[in-house]
């Protein structure tokens, strides 16, 4: 499964603004220069946090986003599926009744096996990261982290219009 790369920089946007203080925020440029990322197509992704619930946006001299939950309740399950969708990357088309291998409808009534190891294996990704918060992420991450995140954020912020 490949998924966009839009995918890698919400789910660090969202641990970036984890790390901030409470009610602090930071703006799409400065995530965008944080991470060395195209501003006005960052700023459009995160839209996609902000309608899924798992961002809010501010607006004004000191707007942004912010985590629009605790970090216990966001998981990165919800990130994902803010970018990517609910769909299953796997569509089975049935190809099992086609061609000269092609077998009887009857034989074909319920999933293929193939098909069925492609969903347990879609439900087990989602399922992991389903158990997997924000929190979790911030309580693995080394103690210097937060910090450096949080000043390096601030220090772009120099840099705002």
């Amino acid at each position: 499964m490949k998924l966009p790369v839009s995918t890698e920089w919400l789910l660090h946007c969202a641990a970036s603004l984890a790390q901030l203080e409470a009610g602090a925020t930071a703006s799409a440029a400065q995530l965008a220069q944080y991470f060395d990322l195209p501003a006005p197509y960052l700023a459009k992704q995160l839209q996609a946090l902000v309608r899924a619930g798992v961002l809010t946006a501010t607006t004004g001299p000191r707007g942004g986003f912010r985590l629009a939950r605790p970090t216990a309740e966001i998981t990165l399950l919800q990130i994902v599926e803010a970018v990517d969708g609910v769909s299953s990357p796997y569509e089975c088309r049935e190809i099992r009744r086609q061609g000269r291998g092609a077998l009887p409808p009857e034989e074909c009534r319920t999933p293929c096996l193939l098909a069925q190891k492609m969903a347990e294996a879609h439900e087990a990704w989602r399922s992991s990261l389903a158990a997997t918060s924000l929190a979790d992420i911030l309580a693995a991450l080394p103690g210097w982290a937060p910090s450096r995140t949080r000043r390096l954020l601030a220090n772009t912020a120099q840099d705002r219009p």
